[in-house]
């Protein structure tokens, strides 16, 4: 199988991939996103001569070049090319406000939430969701680009700022927590491998921004939530952030529908590159 690897370049995740699938006689090209091009009434498809697809991120890009990618990727699914994750998980975690929200829909608890697109609005959400909350990027991953406020000047000044910056303001109560989250890495139905983070010398856990992690076996109900999270975005693989508040209360904080797996594999031993390639190979079936 020919599986090309959708990233911004050649880095950690796609070498890791290229080793797995060689290592089963495959071939795993890496293919920039942002190179990318379609043909209509003429061939011009950078995806034509691909078995499989694996899309391993989404580079920044203007509201067009992303939605342009995406209709790349619903056209080579639409001639039968498998497309892991398919485009409609990639389209609604890539958003946070839409991820969450099919999550919530499916009976899961997130923690209460509010987008909006002014400051003006930006303060009354800041304001029900008791002073406290994170600011994150609509956009975004591993922690980058997060912030806590729990002043009102701070949080006049961030919400004017990005509203300067016609972005979407997605406002978050924070979460209380004992000082650790679960990382749990899904492939279809099974958990292959799960992690717990703890913050260190900050309320993020995020490994990349400093977190401890080491590796743990999850509770039947943590399974439960996580596969939950994975099919109400329609995901086949997921990285889903869960997080138990100090009332015992189990969030699920995020659903990534390509999860990184740097720390996630020497801290449990999982060659999860592997486990990918192995299920786009012989086990996928895209509804």
């Amino acid at each position: 199988m020919r599986i090309a690897v959708l990233s911004a370049g050649d880095g950690w995740h796609v070498k890791d991939l290229q080793r797995a699938a060689a290592a089963l006689d495959h071939e795993a090209v890496a293919v920039d996103f942002r190179r990318i091009q379609g043909g209509v009434g003429i061939a011009a498809d950078s995806l034509g001569n691909f078995d499989a697809v694996m899309v391993r991120t989404m580079p920044p890009g203007s509201l067009e070049q992303v939605v342009f990618r995406m209709d790349a990727l619903h056209r080579v699914q639409a001639r039968g090319v498998v497309v892991l994750n398919p485009p409609a998980a990639i389209e609604a975690c890539v958003d946070k406000y839409l991820a969450s929200a099919k999550v919530q829909a499916a009976g899961l608890r997130v923690p209460p939430t509010i987008a909006c697109q002014h400051a003006d609005a930006g303060m009354e959400a800041f304001a029900r969701l008791g002073s406290d909350v994170v600011v994150k990027p609509l956009f975004g991953s591993e922690g980058r680009g997060m912030v806590r406020i729990t002043d009102g000047e701070t949080a006049w000044r961030v919400f004017r700022t990005l509203e300067r910056l016609q972005t979407v303001l997605y406002v978050q109560q924070f979460i209380r927590h004992p000082g650790w989250d679960l990382r749990v890495f899904v492939i279809d139905s099974k958990v292959v491998a799960a992690m717990r983070r703890y913050a260190r010398d900050d309320w993020r856990t995020n490994v990349a921004q400093g977190g401890k992690a080491e590796a743990v076996d999850v509770t039947s109900n943590q399974r439960l939530l996580a596969l939950k999270a994975m099919q109400a975005v329609h995901a086949h693989v997921a990285g889903v952030d869960l997080m138990q508040g100090l009332d015992g209360e189990w969030y699920v904080l995020e659903v990534n529908a390509v999860p990184g797996w740097r720390a996630l594999a020497p801290t449990t031993g999982i060659d999860i590159a592997t486990a990918m390639v192995s299920f786009l190979a012989e086990e996928y079936r895209p509804c």
